[in-house]
């Protein structure tokens, strides 16, 4: 793993600790809070693997060495003053110890005019209307109606991204983007794709791609 910033640049604090957020790189949402001296520090980048200092036992922690729910570490981001890290990561099973995908599960409070959004929320509410049928509700229709109803839609809705976009019209194509990334999420349920999937499919061909480049470089 490539290092920019000298470990000791950091400011640990005065029992040696550093805070680190882990992200799961892929929804981006927030997966826990520990804290790494400068040994885990070194043991993470050295197997690019997350390894923590556990307060409570005060001993090192390498993530998932007995449960298997590993965290691999795809970048340590430290914040302006030097004295907090964010680790990006791709988990392999729940960050907590009860189970669940991330340690931060309780809302405390929600606006009543805000809503948080995500892909993933999104994929989870589509898989929900397929597995637990909801009366009246278009995405469970287009999940009875089966595959050819779905690929029909994704279609219909490729058809009204081009008629849009020909027509040069930002915000009818940008609602237009929105039905047929929707359809394509039905269908992605449907045949059993995450957004893991697509996640490593395009990251592959960046990584191809880069080193394409690299290539073209060095002629």
């Amino acid at each position: 793993m490539k290092l920019n910033i000298n470990i000791e640049d950091l400011k640990f604090d005065e029992k040696g600790l550093v805070p680190a957020i882990v992200v799961d790189a892929i929804t981006k949402r927030v997966l826990t809070l520990a804290y790494m001296n400068r040994e885990s520090l070194q043991i993470s980048l050295e197997k690019e693997l997350t390894c923590f200092w556990s307060r409570s036992r005060q001993q090192l922690w390498l993530k998932g060495e007995t449960s298997g729910n590993v965290q691999h570490i795809v970048s340590i981001t430290a914040d302006c003053d030097k004295d907090a890290l964010v680790v990006m990561v791709e988990p392999e099973g729940p960050a907590c110890h009860l189970g669940t995908t991330s340690c931060f599960e309780n809302v405390i409070a929600e606006s009543d005019e805000r809503h948080e959004f995500s892909y993933a929320g999104l994929m989870k509410l589509i898989e929900g209307r397929k597995t637990e049928k909801k009366e009246g509700s278009y995405t469970t229709y287009l999940f009875e109606k089966g595959l050819d109803k779905i690929l029909k839609k994704v279609g219909e809705e490729c058809t009204e991204v081009i008629i849009a976009g020909k027509a040069d019209d930002k915000k009818e194509t940008v609602y237009e983007i929105a039905d047929l990334a929707y359809h394509v999420m039905v269908l992605m349920i449907q045949m059993g794709i995450s957004l893991e999937d697509i996640h490593k499919e395009l990251a592959s061909r960046h990584v191809i791609d880069h080193k394409v480049k690299q290539e073209k470089m060095t002629k």
